[in-house]
């Protein structure tokens, strides 16, 4: 496991209120499989963590405001649960744009218990198949997600999971589609590579750039993605 991320930078977007080990527990896989995670939030310092909820459990250092951070400096971005930190998050528009923003480029997201409301305040929950916590579910479907009870859930770029006993599944799913990450500059350089003898071919073009949209090497093709599609109904 140890070095199968080296190279990903992940995003863990969280404010105060954050249930500790919904933030813990998978960072530390992350960091341990070689990522380099950042903590990004709506304002400076630290920010207060809890267990269950209600009781004080410490804090997090913040190591980025999200308004000072770009969704192309990361390659996967997480957001763990607690009742009151997705609360925060989808009052700031930034925060919200930011979740918007990542879930839309293609690039992996993760989402654990109360997290998944950052999809409904973003509006990327249409025609998603997640899971939450059960109190967050009803939002989800009104916001026009399919809602699964399952301990963790893979559709498209988007994971989520529903409870802190879901960890395990959780931290090793992510793990698996974070891997799976595609990292601009190592795309770019194959393309280059693989364009000798072709002047028509041109890199950047190739990838997207400014088109809102991700491009992948798959097999020697570019596959791209934008939104998601409902598949089927």
């Amino acid at each position: 496991m140890a070095g199968e991320l080296n190279g990903r930078r992940v995003a863990i977007l969280a404010a105060d209120g954050v249930e500790r080990v919904e933030l813990e527990q998978p960072r530390k896989a992350l960091d341990d499989a070689g990522a380099r995670t950042e903590v990004l939030s709506i304002h400076d310092g630290e920010i207060a963590a809890r267990n269950n909820d209600l009781e004080d459990a410490g804090t997090f250092g913040v190591d980025r405001l999200v308004g000072a951070a770009s969704m192309d400096e990361y390659d996967a971005l997480l957001l763990p649960g607690g009742t009151v930190n997705p609360d925060q998050l989808r009052m700031n528009p930034t925060a919200v744009s930011f979740v918007r923003n990542f879930v839309e480029s293609g690039k992996p997201v993760a989402s654990i218990c109360h997290g998944p409301w950052n999809f409904v305040e973003a509006d990327v929950a249409r025609g998603r198949r997640l899971t939450s916590f059960p109190s967050v579910r009803t939002d989800l479907r009104n916001a026009g997600a399919e809602v699964v009870d399952e301990e963790v859930v893979t559709d498209g770029n988007i994971t989520t999971s529903r409870s802190p006993d879901d960890l395990p599944a959780f931290c090793a799913r992510i793990l698996q589609e974070f891997a799976g990450a595609s990292q601009p500059d190592a795309e770019l350089g194959a393309l280059a590579s693989g364009s000798e003898g072709d002047a028509d071919l041109d890199p950047v073009a190739e990838l997207g750039q400014g088109s809102g949209q991700v491009r992948h090497l798959d097999g020697g093709r570019i596959a791209q993605h934008g939104r998601h599609q409902p598949t089927g109904g």
